[in-house]
């Protein structure tokens, strides 16, 4: 039985491709979507994908998460402001990875911060859109730890 894997992408992913080509790749939200997709299936997972701009359809995503056997976030923009997505991930029981396509630690000050990362297993940035290959492998190796 394959195991069903969330990934949610927050304000501004939809750009992929387009915004910051030399922050985040020129690969689009679909395309990244496909090569994600592809990993998955290796790894016998049931990925499905959401986005949104808007906090509060993210945390009606996460708070559907219960029959689910991990998440995967990029929370974007919200990681650093977002006490009502961080309160939802309090509120879900499941193996948890925070993702980010930069290294939020080599760009602006502000980014540094995440509010979100203390209701996390792990966090992963700076590889591009391979971070959610790599969240894809964590979440793996937890389930298979439990």
């Amino acid at each position: 039985m394959s195991k069903k894997i969330k990934i949610i992408n927050g304000p501004n992913i939809n750009l992929l491709g387009r915004r910051e080509p030399e922050i985040y790749g020129n690969l689009t939200l679909e395309e990244a979507n496909i090569k994600i997709l592809k990993y998955s299936q290796k790894l016998k997972f049931e990925v499905s994908f959401y986005q949104s701009n808007i906090e509060g359809e993210i945390v009606d995503q996460i708070q559907n998460c219960h029959d689910k056997n991990g998440l995967i976030i990029n929370a974007a923009a919200f990681t650093h402001t977002s006490v009502a997505i961080l309160d939802a991930l309090k509120s879900l029981k499941i193996p948890k990875i925070e993702v980010h396509i930069s290294n939020i630690y080599k760009r602006e000050e502000f980014r540094h911060k995440s509010l979100i990362s203390q209701e996390v297993n792990g966090i992963i940035c700076g590889f591009g859109i391979n971070s959610y290959i790599l969240a894809l492998d964590g979440i793996k190796n937890i389930l298979n730890e439990n």
